[in-house]
């Protein structure tokens, strides 16, 4: 099990932090066909071989995947998508 772990800091409110994670998890559903659901504060993610969840606090975005076997090639390539993405969406 290969794990990506990713904590950023924002300063949003929580319904702008709520969009951006809203926003990045849009693009990693379109992107490696990520399935995902909110439960409170908290999306949970899930495919095939990848599961994980994104939580927001009042100051931080706390994303953790684990990816199987399969999808290890690719791990550089979605920690690197997820942080192109809280870039944009974080600064915006």
């Amino acid at each position: 099990m290969s794990v990506i772990d990713v904590h950023r800091p924002h300063s949003l409110d929580k319904e702008h932090a709520r969009q951006a994670a809203e926003s990045l998890a849009q693009d990693l559903s379109r992107q490696f066909d990520v399935h995902y659901q909110w439960e409170g504060d908290q999306l949970k993610f899930k495919r095939s071989g990848v599961k994980g969840h994104l939580h927001i606090s009042p100051s931080e975005l706390h994303i953790h995947l684990e990816l199987g076997m399969m999808l290890r090639p690719f791990k550089s390539r979605i920690e690197q998508e997820i942080h192109s993405q809280l870039d944009q969406i974080i600064q915006a």
